[in-house]
């Protein structure tokens, strides 16, 4: 991540946000972006060594207090026990991500029902164990949850109903805790990333130079997006200038949700086809 930022230095100084999923990919790179902003970070996974490598490395290009811990976000006792560890070891929580997911492309006549099930379990039912085990440990004016969400809550796409499924729940969710815990001073928001380059979604769905070209070709911003822009994301709704939203989902996606922008799909729609 560039050490270029438009947000003002330490600006999460003191902060301690727990972020599940951050030992790799986009949860990886908001993991960072909070630290060179100087919070007390947490990355919580389901592999210790996993989650150790990604601690040191943010360590080393930070120089942040940053605590690895393990527990499987279907859990809700490991998810609880690393949410106690975090609040004994740094205090309570400003800031929470809710970003472990799992995905594999499928029809559903060939997937079965525990895959199925997987993908609820990790993405909906996970993002209800990590924000629910959180709020007794919430400094809770001010705090902020982000649940990382996807464009198949909103569109349909054939081969992911699982993904579809779960991260449409994702969305009421968030939606619905906003409502509950605002008048707590609780914000709950959610960032919708769209393809993210060196991502393990990315390598699953578009497996081939092609495919990735193609996507490319039909985003209206003609580029895959970068850890740093859900990152920025993050810290654009973690902060005082995101202070009066709430309940959203904010869609860093360059675009690729819109439909098919590439030169031939515009050149037709200029011609009236």
């Amino acid at each position: 991540m560039s050490n270029e930022s438009v947000f003002k230095q330490a600006l999460l100084k003191d902060k301690v946000a727990y972020v599940s999923g951050g030992t790799s990919g986009i949860n990886l790179g908001i993991a960072i972006g909070f630290a060179q902003q100087g919070a007390k970070v947490v990355v919580a996974g389901r592999n210790a060594e996993k989650a150790e490598a990604a601690a040191a490395h943010i360590r080393a290009q930070t120089g942040a207090q940053v605590l690895a811990l393990t527990g499987d976000v279907r859990d809700y006792d490991a998810v609880d026990a690393t949410l106690k560890t975090t609040q004994d070891t740094f205090g309570n929580i400003d800031i929470v991500v809710a970003g472990a997911a799992g995905n594999f492309p499928a029809s559903v006549v060939n997937m079965s029902a525990k895959g199925f099930k997987t993908v609820v379990d990790i993405d909906l039912l996970g993002t209800f164990n990590v924000f629910r085990a959180a709020f007794d440990r919430l400094n809770q004016r001010g705090a902020s949850l982000i649940a990382i969400t996807a464009g198949q809550a909103v569109n349909p796409r054939p081969f992911q109903a699982h993904v579809c499924a779960a991260k449409a729940g994702v969305n009421m969710l968030v939606k619905c805790l906003a409502m509950e815990w605002g008048p707590a001073g609780i914000r709950v928001n959610a960032i919708s990333p769209g393809p993210i380059e060196g991502t393990e979604g990315v390598a699953r769905l578009a497996p081939t130079e092609a495919i990735k070209q193609q996507w490319i070709e039909q985003s209206a911003l003609r580029r895959f997006g970068q850890p740093e822009d859900i990152a920025n994301a993050a810290l654009f709704l973690c902060s005082p200038l995101a202070g009066y939203i709430t309940g959203t989902v904010l869609d860093c996606e360059g675009g690729f949700q819109l439909g098919d922008a590439s030169a031939d799909a515009l050149t037709l729609v200029s011609r009236g086809g």
